[in-house]
């Protein structure tokens, strides 16, 4: 049974099912939502439109885009003969705050889980080895969480890449074991980025 009003509830449902969002914070967000004045809440509800409505994912890397390539792979400042490997668009953004990186970045969409049926067919892992095919790259910085399903994603790609010829490596383990990419310091991160070592298939 429903305490609130059908459109209060429905909003504390959805609310809900955001990650790291329980149903106490929902509620709380809900009732924020009510009580500030309504422009405000419109401009909530038109970034959520509009992200919806104008973001894509890059065509050569699977980033989010506005347009066809983002603002990295449209960059002819950056290194295209390397790419790090990383498992979602906002290790992109942890790895860019290091200032370390300057190449360009495949996002593989997850990592290895076969437990929740993530295999290499649901990883965008066929689409990186059409754009090794077609591109110069002399480098894959194999950037995966160290935690065991970005640890078992990084060796199946070493393994799977290492007959190809380029240089495979992972970033060092300055990073706690367990710990995601999005939540590391700068600093931790970079010096990861810059003791990366060559690990073999």
């Amino acid at each position: 049974m429903s305490v609130f009003a059908g459109p209060i509830q429905e909003l504390v449902d959805e609310l809900g099912r955001l990650p790291g969002v329980g149903p106490k914070s929902a509620q709380r967000i809900a009732f924020h939502l009510l009580e500030v004045k309504k422009e405000e809440a419109l401009r909530l509800a038109t970034a959520i439109t509009e992200v919806k409505e104008r973001i894509r994912l890059c065509d050569r890397c699977f980033n989010v885009s506005e347009n066809e390539l983002c603002s990295i792979c449209a960059d002819s400042r950056r290194d295209q003969t390397v790419v790090c490997v990383v498992e979602d668009p906002r290790d992109i953004v942890a790895v860019e705050r290091t200032r370390e990186f300057h190449g360009t970045y495949h996002v593989l969409g997850g990592a290895l889980n076969p437990i929740d049926g993530v295999g290499p067919e649901q990883l965008r892992v066929r689409d990186l080895l059409d754009r090794l095919e077609k591109e110069t790259i002399v480098e894959i910085i194999l950037c995966t969480n160290s935690n065991l399903e970005g640890e078992a994603t990084a060796m199946y790609l070493a393994r799977l890449l290492s007959p190809l010829g380029m240089k495979i490596t992972r970033i060092a383990s300055g990073l706690p074991v367990g710990g995601d990419l999005e939540y590391a310091d700068e600093l931790t991160l970079g010096r990861a980025l810059a003791g990366r070592r060559e690990i073999a298939g």
